[in-house]
């Protein structure tokens, strides 16, 4: 059965209550809550379920309701274990450090996931800028780099890249994802580096004297919840969990009903929260779980109502040409505003009726590397792309940052991610040397717009997203 084109009202309510919402006074405050978000994800998803139900298809609903589950376990997981782990100490906030953190954080992401990666670093690097008042460019950069791109090296970093894996492709094929990973994190790095330096300038010189003052060693704390990090990261590569589509269709025996993977994850995180430092967790950390509760609240609205949206695509996929170009375009720009990984799971199925050599996984791979480059790198795109993102815009926050709204936000990766990811799609994907060429010159433009604002005087103005001053 078909799903009509109206079926899609839901889900787009959905992204514009999540975009429109915040930036109404009126409703601003009540948004905030999570049982709000909750109420209102519920009110656009039960219709949907119901939906689903009476027009038998239980096992769509089945299946996007156990990678709802899959989805947050796995956040939730990260989200505790890095919660008891505190880098303490106060570098100078200058753009080196903070780039070296952006760099660190971006290395780790492919190895802890991109949600421990960014967990782990956003508080160490809001407490050491905390005397600086322009800190929201930061935070907006460390989703760019920690929550999403720096994911691309290993299935472990970004949740779509493990479902690859689970549908067969080799554990070590994403290292042949270095070179794009090297060039999109070196340019990245070299704009968060030319922008910091110009917005350090515009810092009062008594809070960079304060920051110099307040400079103290980096320490770990609770260091013992690296070993809980290691079960997660063992559990996700070597312990199974349940096969969705045997669920979906009623097929499971014995006991491969049980979900070993997600249960062995909440019991790394439930020793972790039991057995860690209460200091670290909520006094040094201030841990709550508002973060992943905003992020449960919304996602599963998300997972429900993009069912049909995800069917109207794989409707469309005959009439749809589908190639290198095409399906980064595609599967990017639905990651933009989907969550990544089933938008990764539906073009990675797609393209398996594409015929095409070498294949990996039954999927040529030149089709392979533009389905895993566009979900991984386009999370990025907005808030609602991959789940950390929200939870390091919320931990920003509740640091006392102002963050851009949801198109404020938008507008800011367009500024200084996407020239970037155009660069790699034509130097990389893109075929023609007219292509290579233009890619090129994109790369050059982006290093001459970094060494302008590295040079420039900065005008002597309030910048959008500036940091509300720390309280004591």
């Amino acid at each position: 059965m078909s799903f009509p084109a109206w079926t899609l009202v839901p889900f787009v309510a959905m992204l514009l209550g999540i975009a429109i919402f915040p930036l109404v006074p009126a409703l601003a405050h009540h948004w905030e809550r999570p049982r709000n978000q909750l109420i209102y994800a519920l009110v656009l998803a039960v219709p949907v379920a119901i939906g689903l139900l009476v027009v038998a298809h239980p096992e769509l609903l089945a299946h996007a309701l156990i990678e709802y589950a899959q989805f947050i376990v796995l956040l939730l997981s990260l989200f505790v274990v890095s919660g008891g782990i505190v880098l303490r100490g106060d570098l100078a906030a200058t753009p080196r450090v903070n780039t070296i953190f952006l760099a660190v954080g971006g290395v780790l992401a492919s190895f802890i996931g991109t949600t421990g990666a960014a967990m782990l670093l956003i508080r160490p690097l809001l407490n050491t800028n905390s005397e600086r008042r322009y800190r929201a460019h930061t935070v907006v950069f460390t989703i760019f780099v920690v929550a999403n791109c720096g994911g691309l090296l290993t299935p472990l970093g970004d949740p779509p890249l493990f479902l690859g894996m689970l549908r067969g492709v080799p554990f070590t094929w994403t290292f042949s994802l270095f070179p794009q990973w090297l060039f999109i994190l070196a340019l990245l790095l070299a704009t968060y580096w030319a922008l910091d330096r110009r917005m350090y300038a515009r810092e009062k010189p008594e809070a960079i004297a304060l920051d110099m003052t307040r400079q103290t060693p980096l320490s770990i704390g609770g260091a013992g919840n690296l070993v809980f990090f290691a079960v997660i990261i063992l559990a996700v590569a070597l312990v199974p969990s349940l096969d969705i589509d045997a669920v979906a269709h009623g097929h499971l025996e014995h006991l491969n009903w049980v979900p070993w993977r997600e249960l062995v994850m909440l019991a790394a995180a439930g020793a972790s929260f039991a057995l860690g430092s209460k200091t670290v967790r909520f006094t040094e950390n201030e841990f709550t779980f508002a973060p992943i509760a905003e992020v449960a609240a919304l996602f599963i609205g998300i997972f429900v109502t993009m069912v049909p949206a995800l069917q109207v695509l794989r409707a469309l996929a005959p009439s749809l040409p589908l190639n290198e170009i095409t399906l980064f375009f595609l599967t990017g720009g639905l990651s933009a505003v989907l969550d990544n990984a089933p938008t990764y799971a539906t073009f990675f199925e797609m393209s398996t009726q594409v015929a095409g050599e070498p294949r990996v996984a039954d999927v040529p791979e030149a089709l392979l590397v533009s389905i895993s480059l566009g979900a991984v790198l386009c999370g990025a795109m907005t808030y609602i792309g991959n789940g950390p993102n929200f939870m390091v815009k919320s931990v920003a926050e509740n640091s006392g940052v102002s963050m851009p709204t949801f198109f404020g936000y938008v507008r800011e990766a367009f500024v200084y991610l996407a020239p970037v990811l155009l660069a790699m799609l034509l130097l990389f994907i893109a075929q023609p040397w007219w292509a290579k060429a233009l890619g090129a010159l994109t790369v050059l433009l982006i290093l001459a717009r970094a060494a302008r604002q590295a040079t420039s005087r900065p005008p002597q103005l309030v910048a959008r997203g500036a940091g509300r001053p720390r309280t004591p």
